[in-house]
Formats: C-alpha cells, structure tokens, sequence
C-alpha cells in the first residue's frame, strides 16, 4: 500500500503536508476551498483548476525514485502480489511495474471518460489540449473529457475490489508513504490477517499503527527514501538496485529524446 510520501522525492508534492502540500498551495486555481478541485459539481462548474492541476502532475513530468524501483524489484524477483496505490502520478507504471500487478485505487491519467455521453478515450488522447491549457472536449458530443481520476464521492475503480482476494494471501504488508486518512483505501491495512506482519516506512506513526498496533507490527519512521535504501541494504539486494534504476533510467531518456 503506498501513498503520496513515495513520490514527494521524485519532486511531486502530497496533499496534506501544511506548506507544503498541494492542499496548502491551491490559490493559484481560483478554488473556493482546497477539496474542491476534485469534487464532480465544481469541475461541472468549471473544470479549468483541475486540468491546471492535471497539467502539472500529468505523467511524464516526473521521474520514480528509489522506492517505485524498489517495488520493482520486488515484482521481478516474485514475490509483489499486487501493489495498491492511492497516487495518480503514474509513477509505478514508469518504473516499470506491469499494470497486471497494480491497484491505482484513486484512478489514473492513463484512460479518460467523457462527462456527456461517457465514451472512453486513451488517456494519451486527451494530451494535447491539456498541455496548452485547454479543456478536453469529446469529439462526439462535445462534453468535458474527463481523466479516470477517481473524484470524491465516485465510485472506485473495479479493480479495488481485488483486495478481497488478495489481502488473505498476503505473507508481508508493506505500507510506504501514505496518511491512512482517505477511505476505504486506509481500511485496507487491517484487511490481511492478524498473523501476517506489517511493516510501516512512513514519515509518522498513522492509522492502526499509532491506535491499536498489532504485536507483530513494525514501523520504521523518518526519510522514507534513506528507510528503503536501509531495507535494501539489509536485504542484499544493493548492487542489483542500482543496476535496475541505471537500466530504467536510460529507457527514459532515451524516451525522452
């Protein structure tokens, strides 16, 4: 399970953090409180801040760090189940982690529906019009084009319901980076059964973890990018990390050219 905090070293800001956050430093879009650049009735009313917004953090602006490779690794040696994410940054998938393998729980910029008559578009389609600021409009009917963004009170994609089978199998949870404040996403940590251990890598003690630990819990706190490196080096696994960020980081720029 991984939140916002993975991302904040690839340069992208979370939403909470005061100051810092986006949440903190939205009057640049005009909006008359933060939340409502992801509610359905004003992006109705004007969806002009959220394509701002979606400008800055759609995919291809940032690059993954240390810990999306990490997760990497962890799919290409076996042993990733599934990886649930509440980011739209696309950053899991630039790191190279099959889409098979992820939960994008809040949705992502990958595919978008239009708001009228809900045909769907690649997300690749809609590209162009947000980049010079332009609002996406379906070639059809004209409706607003909408990113598969999961907004408050929309439904979350199908596949969150994987959870249901797959926390049960689950030998190890991983939660990196997230406050554990947004439901039902924060509910899943106490989904996999009392006898499967978590380990938190989090700036703060959240959720169950600062209320009611389990015995077998262990949170490591601080630099969630210094407690990974920590971890892979406990792990052994130091040499083939820093292969795996040289030989992805050279697919992106020769992307990129």
């Amino acid at each position: 399970m991984v939140g916002a905090g993975i991302s904040t070293p690839s340069g992208i800001p979370d939403f909470r953090s005061p100051g810092s956050g986006l949440y903190s430093n939205l009057q640049q879009y005009d909006i008359p409180y933060p939340e409502a650049i992801f509610e359905l009735e004003f992006f109705f009313h004007n969806p002009k801040p959220f394509f701002t917004l979606a400008k800055e953090l759609y995919p291809g602006h940032y690059r993954p760090n240390i810990t999306h490779y990490f997760l990497r690794l962890l799919h290409d040696k076996g042993l990733l189940l599934r990886l649930y994410t509440q980011n739209i940054d696309g950053l899991e998938r630039a790191s190279g982690i099959p889409t098979s393998r992820l939960v994008e729980a809040h949705g992502s910029f990958a595919t978008a529906t239009c708001t009228v008559c809900r045909r769907s578009f690649p997300g690749e389609d809609i590209w162009a019009d947000v980049m010079v600021g332009r609002v996406p409009s379906c070639p059809i009917c004209t409706g607003v084009v909408k990113p598969d963004i999961v907004f408050f009170g929309e439904q979350l994609p199908q596949r969150f319901f994987l959870h249901v089978v797959d926390f049960p199998l689950a030998d190890l949870l991983l939660i990196l980076g997230t406050s554990l404040e947004v439901e039902p996403f924060a509910s899943l940590s106490e989904a996999v059964p009392k006898s499967v251990p978590r380990l938190l890598i989090n700036r703060d003690l959240v959720g169950p973890f600062a209320w009611y630990p389990r015995s077998q819990d262990v949170a490591q706190l601080g630099d969630v990018v210094h407690s990974v490196e920590k971890l892979v080096e406990l792990l052994g696994w130091t040499q083939e990390m820093q292969e795996l960020i040289q030989r992805e980081t050279g697919k992106l720029d020769g992307r990129d050219r």
